[in-house]
């Protein structure tokens, strides 16, 4: 009865991993043997997932859900480098230098996490070459992102860092650049390095110039 479930449970962790980026390109066999050493782990909104200076121990895919990682500084005050969302990783640079967790990552809503162990992972890695280009591209987005946020703090004003972040949560739907990821203007300020007042500004000064529109749940950026 036993290894009926923990079949049901390679299979269903099968279907996870051929829809994740990280995982593309795999054969079956190899995302069977992931799935078998993987456990299925369930946080609430808010919940620290891994802390700062935290040994680098496993590896973790974001199923559904979304999470925040953070830096804060001696008085609390917090720093977001990033939003993840399903289908996303994190962990895999300490797991490839041996370095202590560089950030907080606390889940923004509630999220299901698949966990993979160092020690299995590495083993993985070890013997599969499209594994080993699918993480090299994914350490270059994230060098590619922090690139763009630095030159964005460097060289815009608080409006153009507040469009350009909307520009990037944005995807493409029925012909519209639109947002509907669940982002609050709290960390939307933590992220450009502005008050919430003066995203709330900014935000009300864009949909009242027609630039943005909310409906629905979503934010729809205009063409004009």
């Amino acid at each position: 009865m036993q290894a009926k479930k923990h079949q049901a449970n390679a299979g269903a962790g099968l279907t996870l991993l051929q829809k994740i980026p990280l995982f593309a390109g795999l054969p079956d066999a190899q995302l069977e043997q992931i799935a078998r050493m993987a456990v299925s782990r369930k946080v609430a909104r808010h919940t620290t997932i891994v802390f700062v200076g935290d040994r680098t121990d496993a590896l973790f895919v974001i199923v559904s859900g979304s999470a925040k990682v953070l830096n804060r500084d001696a008085e609390g005050n917090e720093v977001i480098l990033t939003l993840l969302g399903s289908g996303e990783c994190f962990g895999e640079m300490g797991l490839i230098d041996g370095s202590p967790r560089s950030a907080d990552v606390v889940a923004n809503e509630n999220c299901e996490l698949l966990v993979i162990a160092k020690a299995d992972f590495t083993n993985v890695l070890a013997g599969n070459v499209d594994l080993c280009l699918n993480i090299m591209k994914s350490l270059v987005l994230r060098l590619r992102e922090a690139n763009r946020k630095i030159e964005s703090l460097a060289l815009m004003d608080v409006y153009g860092r507040v469009a350009k972040l909307l520009l990037d949560f944005s995807v493409e739907e029925n012909g519209l650049r639109v947002i509907r990821r669940k982002v609050t203007k709290q960390d939307m300020a933590k992220m450009v390095g502005a008050s919430r007042e003066m995203v709330s500004r900014v935000m009300k000064d864009l949909e009242g110039s027609g630039y943005i529109r909310v409906e629905q749940g979503r934010i729809v950026l205009t063409e004009d």
